[in-house]
């Protein structure tokens, strides 16, 4: 039986989690007190609108009738998201936008949902004897003091819109949010195991049976399936001091999809297990499983890896769905003449062509759309993978397995022994295969591989760096492309704004202050995001006769990109700019995926001096 304290405690928490979903207001000083600002003064400070747009939206309002804020959304001068914001200043409340999570199901019997729906309000949280309701018009005290007498609570209004609230009221109100309920609408067929293992009897047994059964299996589904229709390529499970907090990744972020009651992590975790023919009985050490299902009508790959933590066993299943892999080489986000140098490049009969980049920014898909460029009867491909995350046509593709010796130059050494043409390495990681991968392509064979570096110029010092001669390197480098992934504008809420000038000169765009340029507000669409999907920013480094010459001579990282400047071959930074110019994606998303270390050109000094 929890005490006062630790409800206290919990309600204390609960606060302060609600609180940050809310849009801050800060109180609005105005000059003169006579009277308080119109959103439309406050769009058109914020940058957001300008007069004649606003003059137009009004005399569209004197022969409507409609609401200015219900005119600027429509025309998509505005999006919801910037309406909520600056409605919120002028009333001098907070703006929110709802959903799951941030409304208690259970608080809308104080005000029965008839009433919610004749209101425009919707009770979502209470603490303190203080109920946080969401209404259409806040400033209405009348009516503030009306729910106050109604519940017995001091009433918080925060502004939300008319539609947000009759969308949430009506869910409530039909009882969707009953989770046991939600999973049961799912039956175990809509995600079918394909070639499942049974498992053996054990004293997990009891358990094994505990997770066949609804509604654990049913949630497993619901996180695959919802994983799957969103495009999402990752599902974390984890476990949590109040449950099973489940989230997955899309467009390269986190995001929460529910939050299981306490007692079923280790049913979930059994469950994941069963599916990935992985051992349930072991919970102290990693483990790594792998199986195919069928969901939403096609097949999906799921990788699964289990981390003992603290609380109990974090699980990361990968989602390799081959309807999100982008083979086609003209759609991944290469510019035109880039293309055609890195086409050209590719097809050289022998040499050395890397892909580089952090994790996750998209090297394998590049090096997949490249074999799919080269793949045809008369060429035999060979790949060493770890692990392979999709399956080819006409390319024979090897998994390493480190447990048994096939380690990355084994596999490379047998490979040059089956007469191929071209030769992909997942990854250079060692100096070993650094250096068979180098003598490879010095002998009649086309390689590419992936190397870990910030940028183009970068990978030449990473491979001299694993011991690599510069001489046998300058004969062998054909190219290097630099890649990362930056999140697009949402088309539902892309809005224009204008940069600061900090931005601006972060991106080398002094020279447009006061031209607008494009980004997302947010919108359901999205999530709240302000984009929806990614692309590639490419940066490729042709290896011209006098980028030879350099790396011949060991040069410094500096003297390289010096020479490229000098070549008009742009940075990866400058490359995406170019995108953001283009209204592809908003300049601060430029500069966070292209750090400063990506374009700096001063001199190493450590390596200058050995």
């Amino acid at each position: 039986m929890p005490n006062d304290s630790d409800q206290l405690n919990k309600d204390q928490t609960q606060d302060h989690t609600f609180d940050t979903a809310f849009t801050d207001i800060e109180p609005i000083i105005e000059q003169s007190a006579s009277r308080p600002r119109l959103v439309g003064e406050v769009l058109i400070s914020e940058g957001h609108l300008t007069e004649d747009q606003l003059e137009q939206a009004l005399t569209e309002q004197r022969t409507s009738g409609k609401k200015l804020g219900e005119i600027l959304v429509s025309a998509g001068t505005v999006s919801e998201s910037v309406l909520l914001h600056s409605l919120a200043r002028c009333l001098g409340v907070k703006g929110v936008r709802l959903r799951h999570g941030l409304i208690d199901p259970q608080l809308i019997t104080l005000i029965n949902p008839e009433e919610c729906e004749r209101l425009l309000v919707l009770p979502m949280f209470r603490v303190h004897g203080k109920l946080t309701v969401a209404m259409a018009e806040p400033q209405n005290l009348p009516l503030v003091d009306q729910l106050a007498a109604r519940t017995g609570l001091q009433i918080n209004p925060v502004l939300a819109f008319e539609r947000n609230i009759l969308e949430y009221v009506r869910k409530y109100s039909a009882g969707d949010v009953d989770i046991n309920e939600f999973l049961t609408t799912l039956s175990e067929t809509d995600v079918e195991v394909v070639e499942r293992e049974a498992v053996d009897e054990d004293p997990t047994t009891d358990l094994s049976q505990m997770v066949e059964g609804s509604p654990i299996v049913n949630l497993v589904n619901v996180a695959m399936l919802t994983a799957v229709k969103d495009g999402a390529s990752d599902i974390h499970i984890e476990p949590d001091k109040g449950g099973t907090r489940i989230r997955y990744r899309i467009d390269g972020s986190l995001r929460e999809l529910m939050h299981s009651p306490m007692g079923m992590h280790s049913a979930i975790v059994s469950r994941v297990k069963i599916i990935g023919k992985m051992d349930i009985s072991e919970k102290r050490l990693p483990q790594e499983g792998r199986v195919r299902i069928i969901a939403d009508g096609r097949e999906i790959d799921l990788r699964v890896s289990s981390l003992p933590t603290l609380l109990g066993e974090k699980l990361v299943i990968r989602v390799l769905d081959k309807e999100n892999l982008n083979v086609r080489m003209e759609e991944l986000g290469f510019r035109p003449e880039l293309l055609e140098r890195f086409k050209k490049t590719l097809k050289l009969p022998h040499g050395m062509l890397l892909v580089t980049g952090p994790t996750g920014s998209g090297k394998t898909t590049t090096l997949y759309s490249a074999l799919d460029l080269l793949r045809s009867p008369e060429t035999n491909i060979v790949t060493v993978e770890d692990p392979v995350e999709y399956q080819l046509d006409m390319v024979n593709q090897v998994q390493v397995h480190d447990g048994i010796g096939l380690d990355f130059a084994r596999t490379l050494r047998s490979i040059l022994r089956q007469d191929p043409d071209v030769i992909m390495i997942g990854e250079i990681r060692d100096e070993e295969t650094a250096t068979v991968a180098i003598q490879a392509s010095l002998t009649g064979h086309s390689m590419l591989a992936t190397l870990h570096t910030n940028d183009a110029p970068g990978a030449i010092s990473r491979m001299t760096d694993m011991n690599v001669e510069p001489y046998l390197l300058s004969a062998a480098l054909n190219g290097v492309v630099a890649q990362r992934l930056a999140r697009t504008i949402c088309p539902s809420c892309s809005t224009s704004y204008f940069p600061s000038e900090q931005v601006l000169e972060d991106a080398g765009l002094s020279h447009m202050a006061g031209r607008p340029f494009r980004k997302g507000a947010g919108c359901p669409n999205c999530h709240d995001t302000g984009c929806k999907g990614r692309m590639g920013i490419y940066e490729f480094m042709e290896v011209t006769p006098e980028i030879r010459r350099l790396i011949y001579a060991g040069a410094a990282k500096h003297e390289i990109r010096n020479l490229l400047k000098t070549q008009n071959q742009l940075s990866l930074r400058e490359e995406g700019v170019k995108l953001a110019i283009a209204h592809h994606t908003s300049l601060e998303e430029i500069l966070s995926v292209t750090k400063v270390d990506d374009v700096n050109d001063e001199p190493d000094t450590n390596r200058s001096a050995a």
